[in-house]
């Protein structure tokens, strides 16, 4: 059955990718490690989201 309130991973990671970018972009001109070490997070995160992607065709 359809739950309405359940959560989309893909959406889930999609919000987290876009998060971690901004917070990069923005660390960018202040803290370039920090904002090198989100950038590879955001990575990681795009690696998993294309991984779950691949699952369900």
């Amino acid at each position: 059955m359809w739950n309405p309130f359940k959560s989309d991973p893909r959406k889930r990671l999609q919000k987290k990718h876009a998060e971690l970018l901004a917070e990069a972009h923005r660390l960018s001109t202040i803290d370039r490690t920090r904002s090198d070490a989100l950038v590879a997070e955001a990575a990681s995160v795009e690696d998993e989201l294309i991984n779950l992607e691949k699952g369900e065709q």
